[in-house]
């Protein structure tokens, strides 16, 4: 399938992408309001609520905003590549769990965005209010997937 051709038919069949869909493709984090649907070869979620998807936009901008020092960035006005979107939401995801859960501050998993959002935003009242600091020194920690090595023979 040609790369114009896979696009066109992912917005199709997907009309509201989830924020966080590179986490929860990478198996590090799971939402209540996603929903997986495969696309040729690819794996693509879906996001089933539009005031969730709001809110997780406004949580990621805000990450990428406060990360952008930490992962020397000068500014950050939309997705990262790949590797380093995937340490902003993962990281920023578990350093938020860890801090409204302390039980699970090591965890390796994100249960539930969107309950963390919702309760990120009971306890603070708004996002702006969290503790950036704490949230990027997870970001920072945060490793992917090592690189796979190929054998050249």
């Amino acid at each position: 399938m040609e790369e114009d051709e896979y696009r066109s038919t992912y917005h199709e069949i997907n009309e509201r992408r989830c924020i966080f869909e590179k986490t929860i493709n990478s198996r590090r984090s799971t939402c209540e309001h996603g929903r997986r649907f495969n696309l040729a070869d690819r794996e693509g979620v879906a996001c089933s609520s539009e005031a969730g998807n709001v809110r997780c936009q406004a949580f990621l901008d805000l990450m990428r905003k406060n990360a952008s020092f930490a992962l020397q960035q000068l500014h950050i006005d939309g997705p990262l590549p790949h590797a380093k979107e995937v340490k902003v939401q993962t990281g920023g995801l578990l350093g938020l769990q860890a801090q409204l859960y302390p039980e699970k501050k090591d965890a390796a998993q994100v249960e539930n965005i969107a309950g963390i959002l919702r309760d990120a935003q009971d306890r603070y009242g708004e996002f702006e209010k969290l503790p950036f600091t704490e949230l990027v020194k997870t970001i920072v920690r945060f490793e992917g997937r090592s690189k796979r090595r190929r054998d050249r023979r």
